[in-house]
């Protein structure tokens, strides 16, 4: 029966999900978690490793997803799930490329869109961002509680990380090795001083 689930609920995130990996990690989010499969914690790190192997997005993350849940049996599902509806769409537009190029229904429609996928990605941005540089489980009452919630190592990595990505145009897989020595350095050889 998991395995069904997995596969209509990767389907239908694969079906639904306009503008590809980025833009599905708020309904990734809302049916991973609504599932019970992952804690949004899990999730966020299942998306930093995804993020980081090679591959699609968001084939990576079916694929972790679907291995936690069902073994390898699960991972074929899912992997397979959320690829087959833009295989049949991209089929369908394939066939009728000429006819959809310059109408202006079609036109519109992807013109409309395109704010919406924004919008996701800015919400996947977000999910992170809080999921990320906040601490789980504490009440924020007050500013004082906010600043007492920060993690301020991992704000200090992703600070570190931009400023090197926009200075220097370092390559996303060196920052990515950056970004591992620093977390090395934060979260094991410094905690071992103090």
């Amino acid at each position: 029966m998991i395995y069904l689930e997995l596969f209509i609920t990767f389907f239908k995130i694969g079906l639904f999900t306009i503008g590809g990996g980025y833009a599905m990690i708020p309904l990734i989010q809302q049916e991973v978690v609504a599932h019970g499969w992952l804690t949004l914690l899990e999730l966020t790190d299942f998306i930093a490793v995804a993020e980081s192997t090679p591959g699609p997005f968001a084939v990576n993350i079916a694929t972790f997803v679907g291995m936690e849940m069902g073994g390898l049996l699960g991972a074929l599902v899912t992997t397979m799930a959320v690829v087959l509806p833009s295989f049949i769409i991209i089929l369908f537009i394939a066939k009728a490329f000429t006819n959809f190029q310059q109408n202006k229904w079609v036109q519109g429609t992807l013109y409309g869109m395109r704010p919406v996928v924004i919008g996701l990605i800015a919400a996947a941005v977000f999910l992170l961002m809080s999921s990320g540089f906040i601490s789980k489980g504490v009440g924020i009452y007050s500013v004082d509680d906010f600043f007492a919630a920060l993690k301020y190592q991992e704000i200090i990595i992703f600070l570190i990380g931009c400023f090197v990505y926009f200075r220097f145009k370092l390559h996303p897989i060196k920052l990515i090795l950056v970004s591992a020595g620093l977390g090395m350095l934060f979260f094991g050889v410094l905690p071992m001083f103090y």
